[in-house]
């Protein structure tokens, strides 16, 4: 799978299962029923009462602090997804589609399994430096 459509399919399984736990549940559940409709209908049930299943456990993981249960949530929708788009790479831009709906309700929420939350105290004359990706520091004179 190229790296452009695994990312596409990573940030959609992660989304759909956050959304899950929000406000965007039934605009998750809408829009995966509406894929899977498109191209299987005969398993959309199928695939929405498992949706359900996986909603219950993505609040349980959430009330207990089980991020390895949601971490195993959005491993098996990737998995979905992406045999969805290997078998139907026309969905790609309905996916991307999804993404973009659902998304928004996502990150308004607490950040999900997998994402990076960066904490530090520091006090007297330390020095914190925190990032998300590349950092690069010169100089380290006194002051």
């Amino acid at each position: 799978m190229e790296p452009e459509l695994a990312a596409l399919v990573r940030l959609a399984a992660s989304t759909v299962v956050g959304a899950m736990a929000t406000a965007g549940w039934e605009g998750a559940q809408r829009a995966m029923g509406g894929l899977w409709r498109r191209v299987h209908p005969e398993r959309a049930d199928t695939v929405l009462a498992e949706l359900g299943e996986a909603r219950v456990e993505v609040l349980d993981a959430r009330r207990n602090g089980d991020e390895g249960a949601e971490r195993e949530l959005v491993g098996e929708w990737q998995t979905r997804l992406r045999r969805l788009l290997a078998a139907h790479p026309e969905m790609v831009p309905e996916v991307r589609a999804v993404v973009d709906e659902l998304l928004p309700m996502v990150e308004e929420e607490e950040p999900r399994p997998g994402g990076v939350r960066l904490t530090a105290h520091a006090s007297g004359r330390s020095r914190v430096t925190m990032a998300g990706r590349d950092v690069n520091i010169t100089g380290g004179g006194s002051s």
